[in-house]
C-alpha cells in the first residue's frame, strides 16, 4: 500500500520533469506519461505462484512493469489506444510517444501474439491500393 508521501514524492519528481517545458497539451502529456512510468517502476513485479508454472506460461498483466512489448502494448490497450483500428506504423508512433523506441519491423510478432492471445484482434483495411492488417480491441 502506497503512502500519501511517497505518491507525493512520484508527483513531485514528474512535475521537477517537465518544469521547463512550456505550458500546454505537450507538457501535460509528457507529464502524465513521465508519472504513470514513474508509478510502474516504483515496486518490484510480483512473483509467479506455483500454479503458474504448472501451467507453463504466465499471463501478461497490463499492471506489471513495461518491459516487453507485449506488456507495452497492452498498457496502450488499457489507455484506449485501440479503440479503433490502429496500423503498425501507428502503433510505432504512440510506443515512441510514450518513451519506448521499437522498430515497425520488430512490432508484428508481438502484435499477432496478443491476437492469438485474444488481447487485440485484426481487420484487414484499405490503405491506397495496398491491403493492410490493422489492430483493434476485440
Amino acid at each position: 500500500m502506497e503512502t500519501t508521501d511517497q505518491l507525493t514524492e512520484l508527483r513531485k519528481r514528474a512535475e521537477e520533469a517537465v518544469a521547463e517545458m512550456p505550458d500546454g497539451e505537450l507538457k501535460t502529456k509528457a507529464f502524465e506519461v513521465i508519472l504513470q512510468h514513474l508509478l510502474s517502476t516504483r515496486t518490484v513485479s510480483p512473483q509467479p505462484q506455483p500454479s503458474d508454472k504448472k501451467a507453463g506460461k504466465k499471463e501478461l498483466m497490463s499492471s506489471e512493469k513495461p518491459g516487453t512489448t507485449k506488456s507495452r502494448m497492452l498498457l496502450l490497450k488499457d489507455e484506449g489506444f485501440f479503440t479503433r483500428p490502429r496500423s503498425l506504423a501507428e502503433v510505432k508512433d504512440e510506443l515512441s510517444a510514450h518513451g519506448w523506441i521499437h522498430p515497425q519491423t520488430a512490432l508484428s510478432g508481438p502484435l499477432q501474439g496478443l491476437v492469438r492471445e485474444r488481447h487485440l484482434r485484426r481487420v484487414k483495411d484499405q490503405a491506397g491500393k495496398k491491403k493492410v492488417w490493422k489492430y483493434v480491441n476485440p
